[in-house]
């Protein structure tokens, strides 16, 4: 049984792969503050929240249950007690349901390690990547995870702060650590800092494995590199030399290696939902994906990978998958007419879509859009840009089975 905290756990990429790979164990916590994760991630893993509880408290009795957490509603910066008091009273419901079910601690800088379980086998990281990231050099931002910026990549030293916390508390640290990050993490410009980090963990008694990782290699029909790192605490030299061993006869790094694996290849039209005749669902999806007619947009198409020709020409393996779609450049465009007037001849990717090129199952989907609710007036709680973001913040589950098939293996048969 391994018992697992998953720090920054968004919708919960990681629980998904130890399931699918049936690995026994228990989320003994989640940390995350961004709110729309924290009630996605309860909806997917937990199912339809029964809300009856908290139909007996008034709006006024939530926010106080709630003032005491500090959330965000889109990830970057704290939400105020005003900005609390403006949401409805059935989003308070769906919060304080998703945080009490997923056993959700919210904010990292508020968790100390004393307020984690005593017994941890496995604390997944996977920080912000927005100040790691090209995307934020290209705008001038090359902070990254340096210790005194005091921005989001930062976050990374909340978990060394908690480590430490723990070890002086004499509270045992975890087995395993796994961190997923951006590729820029080990460029010449936040190499210095990723070094620093992996010599603390060494201090602690770590044995870091790092691995840059394709979903493309991993049966997802994505171009999505990921740097991970797998931290194991060994208790001495003699195991220290069998973790090396395991590590150089079963790198995941090495393509030959992989090949022996025999991963099964998913192609892009397994999970594009074109059966629109078929399907009204997928039908409106695709209306809803639809951009506008506007230059911008038709530089849009011009300049991006085109994944389906709309007759029978895919594309075999698309671009990375981000927080956003209508944006240049793009995950790709499918060529498509709905016949509505002033809409481009394309459409883009469904958030249906990218969480199966993510690698999350058609039901996980269906199951957070089955268990949407108004918030207001015809307006939905998951709109699209939430869906989106959700998705382009997630990690690709497949990647991690291989990964947690490794912690398996380690914590089964050289650990214990």
């Amino acid at each position: 049984m391994l018992r697992v905290v998953e720090s920054f756990s968004g919708i919960g990429s990681q629980v998904k792969a130890l399931k699918n790979i049936g690995v026994e164990h228990e989320i003994v916590a989640t940390i995350d503050w961004d709110i729309n994760a924290i009630i996605a991630y309860d909806i997917i893993h937990n199912g339809k929240p029964n809300l009856q509880e908290y139909k007996t408290l008034s709006k006024n009795e939530l926010v106080e249950i709630l003032k005491k957490y500090k959330l965000s509603s889109n990830g970057k910066e704290p939400l105020t007690l005003s900005g609390l008091k403006r949401m409805s009273k059935i989003e308070l419901e769906h919060l304080l349901a998703a945080i009490k079910r997923s056993k959700n601690l919210t904010s990292i800088t508020e968790v100390k390690g004393s307020d984690l379980p005593k017994e941890i086998d496995l604390f997944t990281y996977s920080f912000p990547c927005q100040d790691l990231s090209i995307a934020g050099a290209w705008h001038g931002n090359n902070s990254g995870i340096d210790r005194n910026a005091n921005n989001r990549s930062g976050m990374l030293w909340e978990v060394e702060r908690i480590l430490f916390e723990r070890r002086n508390s004499k509270l045992e640290l975890p087995k395993f650590l796994l961190m997923e990050n951006v590729s820029n993490i080990l460029s010449n410009t936040h190499k210095k800092n990723f070094n620093e980090w992996k010599s603390i963990l060494e201090e602690m008694g770590y044995f870091n494995v790092v691995y840059t990782l394709n979903a493309q290699d991993f049966g997802i029909p994505q171009k999505r590199k990921r740097v991970y790192m797998l931290s194991i605490q060994y208790k001495n030299e003699n195991v220290k030399k069998i973790l090396e061993e395991y590590i150089n006869n079963n790198n995941l790094n090495d393509g030959f290696y992989r090949d022996k694996l025999n991963i099964k290849q998913k192609k892009i039209d397994e999970i594009l939902r074109i059966d629109y005749d078929k399907n009204d669902i997928y039908r409106e999806e695709a209306n809803n994906s639809q951009p506008n007619n506007t230059p911008s947009r038709i530089k849009i198409y011009e300049e991006n990978d085109r994944i389906y020709d709309g007759n029978n020409k895919f594309i075999d393996i698309i671009s990375t998958i981000t927080t956003k779609q209508d944006r240049n450049p793009n995950s790709g465009v499918i060529d498509y007419n709905s016949g509505i007037i002033d809409k481009c001849r394309f459409r883009y990717l469904t958030p249906r879509e990218c969480f199966m090129l993510m690698g999350f199952d058609e039901k996980d989907f269906q199951i957070l859009v089955d268990n949407d609710f108004y918030i207001g007036k015809n307006k939905n709680f998951f709109v699209y840009s939430k869906l989106y973001k959700l998705a382009g913040n997630s990690i690709v589950v497949n990647v991690l089975e291989y990964i947690f098939k490794q912690v398996e293996y380690i914590n089964d048969n050289i650990l214990n």
